[in-house]
């Protein structure tokens, strides 16, 4: 049943969203359960990847390699039938190598575009790090515009489109550190961990199994999707709540939370729209037509770990962008 914090208005448009919310879910979870035949030990991190789809966002993953982060890329795009292309970022690596670029045909006398690996709709940025600001800069367009310039042509690029990108946390040689535009436009960051025990005798038995995901939907179905995730239903006081929990990282005093001297940015209201998209698509995978308060404490660490910019006493401390979520979902009151 519908929240008794949403109005009369809201509980038409959840009862109308509620039958469809609740039978794309299972078709999700069947996703979800393709993805886990093959994945094993990282629910968490498929979930979210998930969300992230239906939201319409980007991923950035980071962990140690041999966490099967190229392999959740890889499953995923086989579970939804569409197109995967892994690019590995180098330091040598070219704008042209991601976008594409003109050729001189000579058979017909003139030139003509050749796309580049970008025009697949799932893109593994396998350590994105790796390669200069200049070649990372060109992603921008393509995962904030859904589109490609290519000597003055603008391409669309198809839908559904989802950069995952990949970065090792442990090694700084030969590495670039990501623009701040370029990380913002990311919806999530999600961190990626070890299995448990018995996880990882899993893993060992399955070595050597299928290594293809079966298709269980396809783009134009995740299309539909991602179009009814913006329709589901987020009452005023959850928009209020949202933009508590931001205004909290970037004024942590005037919230009541002793963080002074830490927060050297907080998060931007890109952020703030990132946050209710994904609680929306949450909500959604949930079987639900409305966003609760705990559609947004569920994303909220992956949508704002990477836009909250610490001070470096803050660091040196040992204090993390989790901690002041913590502290910021502790200390602002949900509806």
């Amino acid at each position: 049943m519908p929240s008794p914090i949403f109005g009369d208005a809201g509980n038409v448009q959840v009862r109308e969203l509620g039958s469809q919310a609740a039978e794309l879910s299972g078709i999700l979870e069947g996703v979800q359960a393709e993805i886990r035949r093959h994945i094993v030990g990282q629910d968490r991190a498929i979930h979210s990847i998930l969300t992230s789809l239906v939201a319409g966002g980007h991923v950035l993953l980071e962990g140690v390699p041999g966490l099967a982060k190229t392999g959740m890329a890889r499953a995923l795009a086989g579970a939804i039938d569409v197109d995967f292309a892994r690019i590995q970022f180098t330091p040598d690596l070219l704008p042209a190598d991601i976008l594409g670029t003109r050729v001189y045909d000579a058979a017909s006398g003139s030139f003509r575009t050749e796309r580049g690996p970008i025009f697949h709709r799932i893109i593994l940025a396998d350590e994105i790090n790796r390669a200069p600001p200049k070649v990372q800069s060109a992603l921008l367009e393509a995962m904030q515009e859904g589109q490609a310039s290519i000597h003055g042509e603008t391409i669309p690029l198809p839908g559904p489109f989802l950069v995952i990108a990949t970065q090792n946390p442990l090694e700084d040689e030969g590495t670039f550190r990501l623009p701040e535009a370029q990380v913002d436009r990311f919806a999530v960051k999600i961190m990626v961990g070890y299995p448990s025990r018995e996880e990882e005798v899993a893993i060992i038995e399955m070595d050597g199994g299928s290594k293809e995901a079966r298709p269980v939907v396809d783009g134009a179905d995740i299309q539909k999707v991602q179009a009814l995730s913006r329709q589901v239903y987020a009452d005023g006081v959850i928009s209020r709540y949202v933009a508590d929990i931001a205004a909290a990282t970037r004024d942590p005093a005037g919230s009541g939370l002793d963080l002074d001297g830490a927060i050297q940015h907080g998060a931007s209201p890109r952020a703030s729209v990132w946050l209710m998209r994904t609680a929306r698509a949450h909500a959604l995978l949930d079987g639900r037509g409305f966003v609760m308060p705990e559609d947004v404490k569920a994303v909220a660490h992956d949508v704002l770990r990477h836009r909250i910019m610490l001070t470096f006493e803050a660091e040196a401390d040992g204090l993390r962008p989790e901690g002041v979520i913590d502290a910021v979902l502790a200390r602002v009151p949900p509806p």
